[in-house]
């Protein structure tokens, strides 16, 4: 960063060069560091995703019947993720004038705004089709704040490992995402079975996107403390982890950024169908009770930390790539025995559950910057970040609304097709990956 970035007044001081004596940061206290960072944010889009499911359909579509209502809530749901690579673009052009702090605290507070906002749009039968196109405008905005909020910890922790844990610590970056679903779970579990039907739907749901707002506020602080130390600053410097034009990137690297979406695509086309689309199929199916499934998705997602640290441990002797690899064959078995699980009695569903979340562990484990190290190096703060929002698009934001869509209308076969074209996808890309690295 140069030494002349100015500073927005109200906003922390852009990072100065740090001197040369400053300890060393550990890669623990990185790891730290980025599930502080990412357990939040994963609060608040599972927060959203569980209401897309339980409660707008009855509070934005009730002109809809409950499948119809659903679908259009689904249709809702992938505007944050499409919204992710502006917020990105726009995001390193505040850094590179103001400085990482800046950036952060804007884009942080932007996601407190949009996901506190969504608790304030007033019901269809109050504002009409307005409170949809609220509810649009805040999901969108969600979106972009999440784009501006890559840190570059996930890449600096990634760089900073020992070569022989690589694998170990690129999982323990990945935590954020089961510890905030099940922190979401849980709280639209307790309200669930606490308040009438009635009660839920008016006022009840909104709760959770308050407690968001609130998590925001103390990840943003926590996050700050971090990120622009003299020490962190020096570290990001030293691994030229800093911002750059975003055309410039897509001009000299853009392959890198479609391989590395790609390598992933077999654990983000899982990632909605265990955690979202359950609760749609047993809602509309009436297979179990709402609370049953939230009860057996949090069981799962515990699994999935266990399965996590699992991946970890196998990528450090086989290697990150060829975990990948590994796990994707199993999601593409696990696919053929969907139509039988989701298809079964209560039993079945929960099974279902359990292992697609055990699957999702090991691969999610491993599944940032499998391939991101074929970035060049001033390219690799922001090709990460820009695998990762791609990553997100393709894989995992139209996933409820394909899945529910194609199975009420072709059958739960199609969600097998679903899942194992995920897992070729991933197949394919790592495969590319290697011939490229082989030509190099």
């Amino acid at each position: 960063m140069s030494s002349h970035t100015t500073t927005a007044p109200g906003f922390p001081a852009a990072e100065p060069h740090a001197p040369a004596h400053h300890a060393p940061v550990a890669p623990e206290e990185i790891a730290i560091g980025v599930v502080i960072g990412r357990a939040p944010e994963y609060f608040d889009f599972f927060v959203y995703g569980i209401a897309s499911v339980m409660v707008f359909p009855k509070v934005f579509f009730p002109f809809a019947d409950p499948l119809m209502g659903t679908l259009y809530a689904f249709m809702v749901f992938p505007l944050a993720f499409l919204a992710r690579p502006f917020g990105t673009a726009m995001s390193m052009a505040v850094q590179r004038r103001w400085g990482r702090g800046v950036k952060l605290v804007l884009a942080l507070f932007l996601l407190g705004f949009a996901t506190a906002g969504i608790a304030f749009v007033p019901s269809y039968q109050t504002l009409g089709t307005f409170s949809i196109v609220l509810l649009a405008l805040f999901r969108t905005l969600q979106g972009v704040a999440l784009g501006g909020s890559w840190d570059g910890l996930p890449s600096l922790l990634a760089m900073s490992a020992p070569p022989e844990r690589r694998g170990w610590y690129a999982m323990l970056g990945q935590l954020g995402a089961p510890i905030g679903f099940i922190v979401a779970a849980a709280l639209f579990l307790f309200l669930h079975l606490s308040l009438s039907s009635e009660d839920f739907l008016d006022w009840g749901w909104r709760y959770p996107f308050y407690v968001a707002f609130a998590i925001n506020v103390v990840a943003l602080f926590a996050r700050l403390r971090l990120v622009i130390t003299p020490e962190y600053t020096e570290l990001l410097d030293a691994r030229k982890l800093e911002p750059t034009p975003v055309r410039e990137m897509l001009r000299t690297q853009g392959y890198n950024i479609f391989i590395g979406a790609f390598a992933a695509l077999a654990s983000y086309a899982l990632f909605h169908l265990v955690t979202v689309f359950p609760l749609s199929w047993a809602k509309l199916h009436t297979t179990q009770t709402l609370e049953h499934v939230l009860f057996m998705q949090i069981l799962g997602a515990f699994l999935a930390i266990v399965a996590m640290a699992v991946s970890g441990a196998v990528a450090d002797k086989l290697g990150r790539r060829t975990t990948l690899g590994g796990t994707a064959c199993l999601i593409a078995v696990y696919s053929g025995f969907t139509p039988m699980l989701l298809g079964g009695g209560s039993t079945s569903l929960s099974t279902f559950i359990l292992v697609g979340f055990v699957l999702l562990g090991l691969s999610y484990g491993q599944a940032a910057g499998a391939v991101t190290a074929n970035f060049a190096s001033r390219f690799r703060y922001t090709g990460a970040a820009l695998t990762a929002d791609v990553a997100w698009i393709v894989g995992a934001a139209f996933a409820p609304l394909v899945a529910l869509g194609l199975s009420t209308q072709f059958g739960l076969f199609s969600v097998s097709l679903y899942l194992l074209s995920g897992a070729a996808c991933t197949l394919g890309a790592l495969s590319i990956n290697r011939m490229i690295e082989r030509k190099d």
